[in-house]
């Protein structure tokens, strides 16, 4: 089986290379910072998007965010192979082009359908250059360095969502466009840097499986049926013929896309790495709590812009305690990781989790009332994704052997996104477009109750996956 988007080992970088190998990872470490803050600011510049196209409902605006994740998910594990065979700088610096021109598109906007059409692209580009960028950083790093370097690029992700918030407030006070005129410079930087600092393309995978591009565009056709059936609910009917048809298309293009899976040389998902107790486990438990995450930081946005009136800026502020506090619970967790394993460490992320979004189910009131009622969800909700998200991760890559650890990282993020998908989709379903601040408290509610399942639902996946891990060790 070809390996996805990551490199075997090579001989060590000497000395002499170590500013070339700083340069190359400010290159990495920048299109993977701006490809992740994509995912925070979006959410806090759509109230903007509304206002800006009049008309516009949030289930329309809902895919600015869904489609540039469902693209993303389906195109990961493709562009993974693409460049194992044609090489890693290649393809992460045409992604990363690509995603350069998507956002000067999104800037340029004139309507919500172009709008969507240069999210997609965007994200095409965004799922060239993660793979690739770990790969490259890889290939650039003594083998002695590497458990750091890697540390350091999943760090990324952790501070982009801490500084997404606040940095989206401060764009969008100026103009809604600007969150994505930023990725501009900063792209256009990275391409020219890159070009020279990047490790130099090794021969060898040419003749490396194609990628099962068909497959990609069952799971996105699968996805996005399924999208447009929730999102479209409250308007249609949850029982509408139109609705039960998505869902029914979606099942179906789910079965074909397994079945495909199953008999490609290069599929999209390898479907024996879900036979993995360990694996299944800890992909199961991210799909589920992504799913809550993602609504949470919709629903914490909208709630602070439509109902209580906050600015863009405001809002970022308001929002970002939670997201500030992922980072260091994320590092400080290792003794307690160590102590009580990780399935039972996800299984307590989950829980705080749960009872942030329950406090809010609870506690908030139509009138600001922002210490006592929004600050202790966002704190305990913050303290759960510190826990959960980089234990599941770490406990997905850890289960299987060192040769698919690439395929099994793109296959536990696209997980994610798809839980993403699902939970923005559901969460906008559920709010459906709600006339004067009491029908938008019921409809939160009704929004805040489902992640308060999903988060459940995802605390029983992780203690599955505490079973799975003592087993595991068990028969060691």
């Amino acid at each position: 089986m070809e390996l996805v988007g990551i490199s075997n080992p090579v001989a060590a970088p000497s000395d002499r290379d170590r500013p070339h190998r700083r340069a190359a990872f400010l290159v990495l470490a920048a299109a993977v910072f701006v490809s992740n803050l994509d995912l925070f600011v979006v959410n806090v510049a759509l109230p903007a998007m509304q206002q800006h196209f009049d008309g516009s409902s949030l289930a329309t605006l809902s895919w600015v965010l869904n489609g540039y994740a469902i693209v993303f998910a389906a195109l990961l594990v493709p562009a993974g192979r693409l460049a194992d065979r044609v090489g890693h700088r290649k393809v992460f610096l045409a992604g990363l082009a690509v995603f350069t021109a998507a956002s000067a598109l999104c800037a340029l906007a004139p309507a919500v359908g172009w709008l969507d059409a240069a999210r997609v692209l965007q994200a095409a580009g965004a799922a060239a250059l993660m793979p690739t960028s770990l790969a490259l950083l890889l290939d650039a790093t003594p083998a002695a360095e590497r458990p750091g370097a890697i540390r350091a690029w999943a760090s990324i992700g952790g501070i982009a969502a801490g500084l997404g918030p606040v940095l989206g407030g401060l764009l969008v006070e100026a103009d809604w466009r600007w969150v994505f005129v930023v990725n501009v410079p900063v792209g256009i930087a990275a391409i020219a840097v890159g070009a020279r600092v990047l490790p130099a393309p090794r021969r060898g995978k040419e003749n490396g499986p194609l990628p099962d591009l068909f497959g990609a565009v069952l799971l996105t056709a699968a996805i996005a049926a399924l999208t447009v059936a929730l999102v479209k609910a409250d308007e249609w009917g949850w029982l509408s013929a139109r609705v039960l048809g998505g869902l029914l298309a979606s099942a179906l293009l789910t079965a074909w896309f397994l079945r495909r899976s199953a008999r490609h040389h290069a599929p999209v998902v390898e479907l024996p790495l879900l036979r993995v107790p360990v694996f299944a486990a800890a992909n199961t438990a991210a799909l589920l709590f992504t799913l809550a995450f993602a609504g949470m930081l919709l629903t914490s946005v909208l709630w602070c812009q439509q109902v209580w009136g906050y600015s863009a800026l405001r809002t970022g502020l308001a929002v970002a305690p939670g997201p500030l506090l992922v980072p260091p619970v994320a590092l400080g967790s290792a003794a307690l990781v160590r102590r009580l394993g990780p399935g039972r460490v996800a299984a307590l992320g989950t829980l705080l989790f749960a009872a942030g979004i329950g406090w809010w189910t609870a506690a908030i009131g139509v009138r600001p009332g922002y210490a006592a009622e929004l600050l202790p969800g966002m704190l305990l909700t913050g303290l759960g994704v510190g826990l959960t998200l980089p234990t599941l991760v770490g406990s997905a890559a850890a289960a299987l052997p060192p040769a698919r650890f690439a395929t099994g990282s793109a296959v536990t993020t696209m997980a994610r996104q798809i839980g993403a998908v699902v939970g923005v989709a559901l969460t906008v379903g559920l709010i459906g477009t709600p006339h004067g601040p009491q029908a938008a408290l019921d409809g939160f509610r009704r929004g805040w109750i489902l992640l308060v399942v999903a988060a459940l639902l995802a605390c029983a996946a992780a203690l599955w996956l505490a079973a799975a891990q003592r087993r595991a060790a068990e028969s060691r």
